[in-house]
């Protein structure tokens, strides 16, 4: 079965798809220390409390474990942690080891260096799964909507955030300008760093040649999720949510219990 790809070719970056991974890996390595500083002039301040909220009206309650994918400087695990408390648990999980290197400590957060569609983990063995923002840099959709399902306990959450695709008129043209221009400069002066200028420019170029939301819901509902709900936040920002099925247990068998911690 063909890849479903995220966004377009972006052969100006990492020429063929091979390189894809190893590029995006590098690129985040060398904005990390930056990239908290980004998302907060990006956000206006608000993604601390953004994130929260998305968590919280996902359904994230106290005690559930949680696996946060492409979880970068942790800006959601910690939202997370801070949901779940000491009962529950949150894993952060990223390939760039510069990314991983800058998360804070937390006693209910612990951090593994994978991708998204290759989870180290057995089955059913999660809660709530989270990605925040990293959906464009996933090699197939499928691959990795089916990883979530997996290490999903039957009735268990998915919540992905992203930024939404441009739409016509002033307010895409306005939202255009924001991330393709002068979020690389800010990031580019308020950093001093020329990488933190490239991972905006690239954030933006996968923006621009994104699939359409329908193409990620399809994609989700084909691996098997349900009760799947798209919502756009500000014109910028699109939240996808759903729900892994509960199992269907047979006649006189009584229910499983909890699945193991991973």
């Amino acid at each position: 079965m063909e890849p479903i790809r995220p966004h377009g070719e972006l052969a100006r970056h990492y020429g063929a798809e091979g390189a894809r991974e190893g590029y995006v890996r590098a690129l985040f390595d060398e904005a990390a220390p930056h990239y908290e500083w980004i998302n907060a002039v990006m956000s206006l301040g608000s993604g601390v409390r953004y994130r929260r909220w998305a968590l919280d009206r996902a359904g994230l309650a106290p005690g559930a474990r949680v696996l946060d994918i492409a979880s970068g400087t942790g800006l959601v695990a910690r939202a997370a942690a801070a949901i779940v408390g000491p009962a529950g648990s949150v894993v952060g999980l990223d390939p760039s080891p510069g990314m991983l290197r800058e998360q804070r400590a937390a006693p209910n957060l612990r951090l593994v260096r994978a991708v998204g569609e290759r989870l180290p983990f057995r089955g059913e063995g999660f809660d709530f799964v989270s990605l925040g923002y990293g959906l464009r840099h996933v090699a197939d959709l499928s691959a990795f909507f089916s990883e979530c399902r997996r290490v999903l306990r039957p009735g268990g959450r998915l919540l992905v955030l992203e930024f939404a695709p441009a739409r016509p008129g002033l307010a895409g043209r306005m939202g255009r300008l924001y991330l393709e221009a002068i979020i690389p400069a800010l990031a580019r002066l308020g950093t001093r760093n020329a990488g933190a200028e490239r991972v905006m420019r690239y954030c933006w170029d996968t923006v621009a040649e994104a699939v359409s939301p329908e193409t990620v819901l399809a994609a989700a509902r084909e691996s098997g999720f349900a009760d799947l709900r798209e919502s756009r936040v500000a014109g910028l920002f699109v939240e996808y949510a759903g729900r892994k099925p509960e199992a269907v247990q047979p006649a006189g068998e009584a229910p499983a219990g909890r699945a193991q911690r991973p």
